[in-house]
């Protein structure tokens, strides 16, 4: 079976209907995740590029939605009718077969190529080609024209994005969703190497000792702008640590309690002591400080090696 202009019209345009429901989906998911205490500067920032990203839609979706099409669903949609030609099975059952194989496929090539979680990716790649299959065999049965198929695609985008919209709204407001806590880490949790961008390693020994390798650091007060470019230290060293599972010593906190942490001392002239507080998940756990100005920080994350 060809592609004809109608066909691909038709798989770009039930492909790029769910990505701004899938889009809002990836957003509500950021923000039930740790905002490393800034919520709300890191909240307006990112409402600020949902309504940017909004605003560009009609521009970018008919691309990502072609895109979508010619590399899962319309090879799908081809092998499903020599499959079916062969087996005498329906089209649909072989075209959701099919195109959740070549999604499964295409994780497994982005863990080869990038290291994506191939667990994660793998059912999230092959459940992006459901709506648009369904799509397609509910356009096979309407009357042929380019309005005929992007006008009830654009309706469907939509109606999918005010339903992800309502049923975040409802599961927030009803406690389904829980609201984030960081890990409760212990001292031999968080023993072992830390590592950042740009290089940034941080070993927390045991006995308390601290060495570290182009370490981000609270500067000597006074000796850095807050509002420069790096506002911060680059430190190689060594030094000492300690847990603070109250939060005695964040800067952040009310003095007696705050965001559990670490705090690290270094040793010599090179920078000062900086409190790196804890956040991310118990299977995925980080250490981050947010340097600069309070209202837009800079944050330095380091992840378990």
């Amino acid at each position: 079976m060809g592609w004809g202009n109608r066909r691909i019209n038709e798989a770009a345009a039930v492909c790029a209907a769910q990505f701004p429901a899938i889009g809002l989906i990836w957003w509500i998911r950021g923000q039930l995740g740790d905002d490393y205490g800034y919520a709300g500067a890191y909240g307006a920032f990112a409402l600020f590029g949902l309504a940017c990203l909004l605003a560009v839609a009609p521009l970018v979706l008919p691309v990502l939605g072609l895109l979508h099409a010619a590399v899962q669903v319309l090879p799908a949609q081809v092998l499903a009718h020599r499959a079916a030609r062969r087996t005498r099975g329906p089209v649909w059952a072989w075209h959701l077969a099919l195109t959740a194989v070549l999604g499964v496929a295409w994780a497994a090539l982005a863990l080869l190529l990038w290291d994506w979680p191939f667990t994660t990716t793998a059912p999230l790649l092959a459940a992006l080609g459901v709506l648009p299959v369904l799509g397609l065999g509910w356009l096979r049965r309407r009357p042929r024209g380019l309005w005929a198929i992007w006008l009830p695609a654009l309706f469907a985008s939509v109606g999918l994005f005010l339903l992800v919209f309502l049923g975040g709204v409802l599961a927030t407001v009803t406690g389904l969703v829980d609201e984030y806590e960081p890990p409760a880490l212990s001292a031999g949790q968080l023993t072992g190497v830390w590592r950042g961008e740009k290089g940034a390693v941080l070993r927390l020994g045991t006995a308390g000792r601290a060495e570290f390798t182009d370490l981000p650091t609270e500067a000597e007060p006074g000796s850095v702008d807050p509002y420069a470019e790096q506002p911060f230290d680059v430190c190689d060293g060594t030094g000492t640590w300690l847990l603070d599972d109250k939060g005695g010593h964040d800067p952040y906190g009310d003095g007696s309690s705050g965001r559990a942490g670490v705090v690290v001392r270094l040793d010599g002239g090179c920078g000062h002591e900086t409190y790196w507080r804890i956040g991310g998940t118990e299977s995925g756990p980080e250490l981050f400080v947010p340097f600069g100005d309070p209202d837009a920080p800079e944050v330095r994350v380091l992840t378990r090696d």
